[in-house]
């Protein structure tokens, strides 16, 4: 049902053309200021599209976001030392 996607941070020469890398993947946001685009595509084709949206003569750079490889499940080590130090004696 739902695809893995990568995120694609794409630096433009101008963000007129911003418009242009739709058929890529999905937009999710575009910055004027900075003159980037975050891109997102299926993970299996992102090699491919990485090539070619870095062969576009409008494109600076291609940069691949790693978040679908960080680990995002934490341990609590928090409650550890709250249960080491006893603040309540002498009361």
């Amino acid at each position: 049902m739902f695809e893995n996607r990568q995120g694609m941070i794409v630096y433009l020469h101008s963000t007129k053309n911003a418009r242009a890398l739709r058929k890529y993947g999905n937009i999710h946001y575009v910055s004027k200021k900075m003159k980037y685009v975050v891109l997102y595509c299926a993970m299996e084709n992102i090699d491919e599209i990485q090539e070619k949206v870095n062969q576009l003569p409008f494109v600076k750079d291609v940069k691949l976001s790693f978040k679908p490889f960080i680990r995002t499940e934490y341990d609590s080590s928090s409650k550890e030392k709250e249960k080491e130090y006893d603040y309540n004696f002498g009361i």
